[in-house]
Formats: C-alpha cells, structure tokens, sequence
C-alpha cells in the first residue's frame, strides 16, 4: 500500500531526525516511510501483526480505546502521524505528545463518507471543520482540507499539517 498523498506532501515539516509517533499504524506503510527518512518511529496500534521492529522502528501493541492508560505516558515526539483513524477522547493525549514545535500530520474520515461505505457511523466521521477547532490555540495550521477524494478510493476526508505552538 502506497503512502497518503497528505502525509507525503507535509512530511517535509517534520525536522530532520525527529522522533515520530505513528498512530494506529496498521500495516505500518507511514512507519517504514519515516523510518526511511531516517526519523526514529514508534509505531502503535491494537493489531501489530503488519508491523515489524528493526532499526529506527519501535512497534507497540496496544489498544487505544479499552480505557487502558496510554502506553507512552510521559515521551513527547516531533511529530504524530495519524491516517484513516479517530478516537476522540485520545485528541488531548496526542496533542500533549507532541513538543513544542512539533507537528501534527493527521488525516480521516469526515461526514459525508457515510455515501461511500465505510467508516459511516457519525463516531468514526469528523464533522464539519473539526480538526480545525480542535487545533485552534494550540497549534499554527500550516494546512487543511475538507475534501472528496477519489484515490485510492472515493471518500470524503479531513486533513491537517499544524505545528505545536
């Protein structure tokens, strides 16, 4: 599976060999692109059998959504990556892994995705401009879109590149 277009587009941002958070990394496709680029990588997610530990690359199983206490108490990162992926109550502890100056590449689902399949339940779909009242006062949003897409499939999405003020 090919990189989101977002993510490769911003990764620039993110200051050479920053330590990067890969949330809810799946089969590790934005892991391995950091990684490549040299940045030491944690990547998380419930399901860990996509994802391999090797050099620059820590993997972690954990589920997010269990009421578990976050795995990474106490590490800040240059940069959270998080792609097709949304858990509401995590916003406060993501944004407070991220350092000053770092910077949040997220992208997901937003209404209006219910008329292409799935995800379609409201809980898994941002509503209208929500990555940016999330962000406001806590972050320099560098840029957004509330989009269709039709690669690699038709969806309607949200994305953000913002740096942590």
């Amino acid at each position: 599976m090919t990189i989101s277009s977002w993510i490769a587009t911003w990764a620039g941002l993110v200051p050479t060999g920053a330590a990067v958070l890969d949330l809810a990394a799946g089969n590790g496709r934005h892991t391995r692109f950091f990684a490549d680029r040299g940045h030491p990588v944690t990547a998380i997610d419930r399901d860990v059998s996509g994802l391999v530990a090797a050099h620059n690359i820590e993997v972690i199983a954990a589920d997010l959504e269990d009421g578990s206490p976050w795995p990474l108490a106490g590490r800040t990162f240059g940069a959270v990556i998080v792609t097709n992926y949304l858990h509401r109550p995590l916003f406060p502890t993501v944004f407070a892994a991220l350092q000053p100056g770092g910077v949040l590449l997220y992208e997901t689902f937003m209404i209006g995705n219910e008329r292409f399949g799935r995800p379609s339940r409201p809980e898994f779909l941002l509503n209208d401009g929500e990555l940016l009242e999330l962000v406001r006062g806590r972050f320099s949003v560098i840029a957004y879109e509330a989009r269709m897409i039709s690669e690699p499939k038709m969806a309607m999405v949200q994305r953000i590149a913002a740096r942590r003020t």
